[in-house]
């Protein structure tokens, strides 16, 4: 991207950092080395997809034998060289995947073309979620947001667009790094300085948030939180696994509410069961 382009995008899209940018774009053709920088998202797909689908399928009476998540429309943002976008196009979904570095949607575009399948069920934009909002409006049934929004300027910008462009009662994915001690030494000093797992310089510390935070600002914009994992990467074996602690590495499940920014009729209910007859019977604004 030239600086003019940069710039540009900058202007309209309040939580991509253009710092960030700047560091993904030097990775952009390394993607699919399953071996190289990427070699922890690859197999982060082992545990990610399945808890994708799974979370899914516990949630809908429809299913298609071999093609699961057939049907469903998925957002995949910050999609980088579509590996996640692609698996959940083998099961059967329709996936949008956006990324604003163009290199990443080249090198995602070229590896599909190999899969005539996937040129079908997947397609890549250069794009911000903020630039696709007014085109997009309650337009996806799933918005994954993997390992991106401790990438992001401004998470509470991001986690409104992600609502926008939501359906009502579609689900939110995001996978994410917690904001610990334990997350420095593991995130930052182990797994960029001393092992080499990801590139040094890929996180920062500072924009890593807590399961609680995040939490918060999903509630406090629409959303309602159902299921929060902690997560475990062993170095040994490059392999992921879930785990009780959330310290490091974490999933999240959330599902907009039927109203936006409000609970649905069902979770209104049983909030009034909850608190007993007087605020069922409380003075009408």
């Amino acid at each position: 991207l030239s600086l003019s382009r940069l710039t540009t995008k900058r202007l309209f899209s309040t939580s991509v950092d253009s710092e960030e940018m700047r560091k993904f774009q030097l990775l952009a053709h390394k993607w699919w080395d399953e071996e190289g920088e990427y070699s922890a998202l690859h197999s982060m797909n082992d545990i990610r997809v399945p808890f994708i689908r799974d979370t899914l399928l516990n949630m809908s009476s429809n299913y298609h034998l071999g093609k699961p998540l057939a049907g469903v429309k998925i957002l995949d943002v910050g999609c980088g060289g579509g590996l996640l976008s692609e698996p959940l196009g083998r099961l059967g979904a329709s996936v949008t995947g956006i990324d604003p570095l163009e290199d990443n949607i080249r090198t995602a575009d070229q590896h599909k073309s190999f899969d005539p399948v996937l040129a079908k069920r997947i397609q890549y934009k250069s794009s911000s979620l903020e630039e696709i909002v007014d085109e997009s409006m309650e337009t996806f049934d799933v918005i994954i947001a993997s390992e991106v929004v401790e990438h992001v300027a401004d998470l509470e910008m991001f986690i409104k667009c992600c609502s926008q462009v939501l359906k009502p009662e579609g689900s939110l994915f995001i996978t994410t790094i917690n904001k610990t001690q334990l997350s420095y030494v593991l995130g930052i000093v182990v797994a960029e300085k001393i092992l080499g797992i990801v590139p040094e310089g890929t996180h920062e510390w500072e924009k890593f948030v807590s399961p609680e935070e995040l939490e918060r600002l999903l509630e406090s914009n629409g959303f309602s939180v159902k299921t929060v994992n902690g997560m475990l990467y062993n170095p040994l074996s490059g392999s992921w696994s879930w785990m009780e602690s959330r310290s490091v590495n974490y999933a999240v499940h959330a599902v907009r509410c039927g109203a936006r920014g409000q609970s649905s009729l069902t979770d209104a209910l049983s909030e009034m069961e909850r608190e007993g007859p007087s605020a069922a019977t409380g003075t009408a604004v």
